[in-house]
């Protein structure tokens, strides 16, 4: 996603005109302490992995759609490899659910956040920001993260209605009145309001959290194809509303918190084919109903050869199979039925 967010945001003059207007909105986080080791490039331009977290802190104007309450956890997480030679690119997404082991870390004010075991995955953003779930990623994953970006539900809002809403196709109409979300079957293009009922959605569609998450990939694979449309790109007025958002939305590492450093990642990916970037989801399986873990999830095998794979700038293979893509935004058709998406 982020890589379509740096192109754009570089592309149009307007964007240069209002650099220093832009710049100075965007939240710098942290710095990173790495558990796993920086891979060797083969090429100048090397690997990069970015991470990629929406929170589901409920604080903005109106983001309380789904009468939930949200405690600063991650409720995306989309780890972003893109390969040696900037020329393609995938992304992971890690369900919230997943149990796994907490490295300890330590907070910018010096403050350490101890080591747990057996907690879910999207408590590492709430307990300590996004250094430490960086550095839960690498720890679980062995993968080495470069950047990461946190966005928020308003900010995801914002960068929607900035692009003039952003096409999905809904198979069957969602009628959710127990969290005040009700969207018409078929394709439509869903404001920012509308688009943040989408992706919460997960108990009137299937699959619960997983199909969520799959909507998730599809509606970013759609958001992408709009990013990058002609439509978009070649005005400058649209470029510089989605650039605005974008940069007065996010929290970003320091090596890329800046409009100019955003721009220079993304000159690096200019060769990149990124309306091909596939989505997939790292393998789980839940605990059994006797485990006391019953309802949450635990990464399997194929999960630890997957991490190999982006440790190692491998393609995805068979993991890939089916993949929600920037270029088949619901997946295959068993892909698509399984997951509330159209076929």
């Amino acid at each position: 996603m982020v890589a379509e967010l740096v192109v754009a945001l570089i592309t149009a003059a307007t964007v240069v005109f209002a650099y220093h207007r832009v710049d100075s909105e965007i939240d710098e986080g942290g710095d990173i302490e790495h558990v796993a080791q920086r891979p060797e490039p083969k090429l100048p331009s090397g690997t990069y992995n970015l991470l990629v977290l929406g929170t589901d802190t409920r604080d903005c104007d109106d983001c309380g759609i789904d009468g939930e309450g949200g405690k600063g956890g991650s409720d995306l997480t989309l780890l972003i490899h893109v390969a040696d030679g900037r020329r393609s690119a995938y992304g992971i997404s890690i369900p919230r659910d997943t149990l796994v082991d907490r490295p300890e870390c330590t907070l910018e004010d010096g403050t350490t956040i101890p080591a747990a075991t057996d907690v879910m995955w999207n408590d590492a953003l709430a307990a300590g920001g996004p250094a430490c779930t960086v550095a839960q990623v690498e720890a679980v994953t062995g993968v080495y993260v470069d950047d990461y970006i946190v966005v928020d539900f308003g900010g995801f809002k914002d960068m929607v209605d900035a692009l003039g809403g952003v096409e999905v196709c809904i198979p069957a109409e969602i009628d959710d009145p127990e969290h005040n979300i009700h969207l018409d079957a078929g394709t439509q293009t869903l404001d920012g309001d509308a688009s943040l009922a989408y992706v919460r959605q997960r108990t009137s569609t299937p699959n619960a959290d997983l199909g969520r998450m799959k909507r998730q990939q599809a509606f970013i694979a759609s958001m992408l194809n709009k990013i990058t449309s002609a439509q978009i790109l070649t005005n400058p007025t649209s470029v510089y509303r989605f650039a605005k958002a974008v940069a007065g939305s996010i929290t970003a590492s320091p090596d890329i918190a800046s409009v100019g450093k955003l721009g220079k990642l993304g000159l690096s990916l200019q060769d990149a084919n990124l309306d091909k970037i596939k989505f997939v989801t790292a393998p789980t399986a839940e605990f059994p109903e006797v485990d006391p873990n019953w309802g949450r999830l635990q990464l399997t095998t194929e999960a630890d050869r997957l991490w190999e794979k982006v440790a190692n700038d491998e393609p995805l293979g068979s993991f890939g199979k089916g993949a929600i893509s920037g270029n088949n935004q619901n997946g295959d058709k068993d892909v698509a039925a399984a997951n509330g998406l159209c076929a």
